[in-house]
């Protein structure tokens, strides 16, 4: 049992709706029931933390622009990924050791994607093998392999060779992580995560555009790149053969003074120009800031801090819930902005504005509690 969390609490989806009617009850809970380092690293930032803040202030600098007189009777709010269906077009992020949220988060992060209906994103980082989560049927879900490069081209291709024996969707790489970043509240708090002594941190420092080259002419499964965070390097992605493009700074985790994930995402649709799947993630909290990624290109949006505290909250059932808060934020916010389905909305919809609160991880829940925010 992880000593940093709570023993899990039982709880039925049908309490959760009860007891998590917003959002931010999600987090209050999540936050009630994690040790104070592990709640640290889950809202932290690199340095300054200046990228975090960026990232959500990405989002409030748009707006909508709503049409009206539209019969909104029936409103769509599924998407698609690599060909797949999905009930809403949100993945749930490739989380180093997601069992510091849950002692069993991984398959508890599989088993509310089958549900649900959406993809996740199974980090290499951790202590569970990508045979445990591909022994949880898949349902309505996907089950994608994102990894950290820890040893040479054999050992790659036993990892992939694994994944793909194990039926997993697609495979992705993380591609920002060349250096492990300076997390000062996870230093002020003398808190080292297990990974940190991970033998092989070399090979992800050697990682190159040949390395991709040659996945995409040794492997037969489709190829996400994570990490992306120019115009330049999309366009390299797409020559190398990349699936997916999916725009990210780690959530404002590794460099600092980053631009805003959403800030990047129209110059790397430009780049893509529908050659491949742009994937977002970064300082989503809301069901609105789904609209304006889709609205803004992408096809995917990622959480991540979200999910970690559906985990906290209450397992599988906490990550439903959170996903249940979503889907009903876009579905109001698609009918009020005289759209169908995510695939009617585009620039047109949106405009700037000017933010009107100050920026930070949680700012779009005013109603959170203190205990939550600090």
């Amino acid at each position: 049992m992880n000593d940093t969390i709570r023993p899990p609490q039982a709880a039925t989806i049908e309490e959760l709706r009860e007891a998590c009617q917003t959002l931010h009850e999600v987090v209050d809970r999540a936050r009630g029931r994690l040790d104070s380092n592990v709640w640290d690293y889950l809202r932290g930032g690199t340095e300054s933390e200046t990228t975090v803040r960026r990232n959500r202030l990405a989002f409030d600098r748009w707006a909508f622009r709503p049409r009206v007189l539209e019969d909104m009777r029936e409103v769509d709010c599924g998407g698609s990924f690599l060909g797949h269906k999905l009930r809403l077009p949100v993945l749930l992020c490739p989380i180093g050791s997601l069992e510091s949220f849950h002692p069993d988060g991984p398959r508890q992060a599989m088993q509310a994607a089958a549900e649900f209906g959406v993809p996740l994103f199974l980090s290499s980082v951790g202590t569970f093998p990508l045979e445990s989560i591909a022994e949880i049927p898949t349902g309505n879900g996907m089950k994608v392999f994102c990894l950290y490069k820890r040893g040479d081209d054999t050992w790659l291709d036993d990892v992939v060779a694994r994944a793909v024996g194990q039926g997993y969707d697609a495979f992705a790489i993380t591609v920002d992580s060349a250096w492990y970043s300076r997390r000062e509240r996870d230093i002020s708090n003398r808190f080292v995560k297990p990974w940190r002594q991970v033998p092989g941190m070399e090979f992800q420092k050697a990682l190159n555009w040949a390395d991709v080259a040659r996945f995409k002419k040794t492997y037969d499964i489709p190829l996400i790149l994570k990490g992306i965070a120019t115009a330049e390097d999309a366009r390299l992605a797409i020559e190398h053969g990349a699936d997916a493009v999916y725009v990210s700074n780690h959530g404002g985790r590794q460099l600092d003074h980053g631009l805003g994930a959403l800030d990047v995402l129209p110059e790397v649709v430009d780049a893509v120009r529908g050659r491949a799947t742009v994937v977002v993630d970064g300082g989503i909290t809301r069901g609105s800031d789904i609209a304006k990624a889709r609205a803004l290109g992408a096809d995917m949006v990622g959480i991540g801090r979200l999910l970690c505290c559906g985990l906290a909250a209450g397992g599988a059932a906490g990550v439903v819930r959170v996903l249940e808060l979503l889907e009903e934020e876009a579905r109001v916010d698609l009918g009020l902005l005289g759209v169908p389905s995510f695939d009617r909305l585009d620039g047109r919809h949106v405009a700037r504005a000017e933010p009107v609160m100050q920026p930070g991880l949680w700012s779009q829940y005013p109603l959170l509690g203190e205990a939550a925010r600090s």
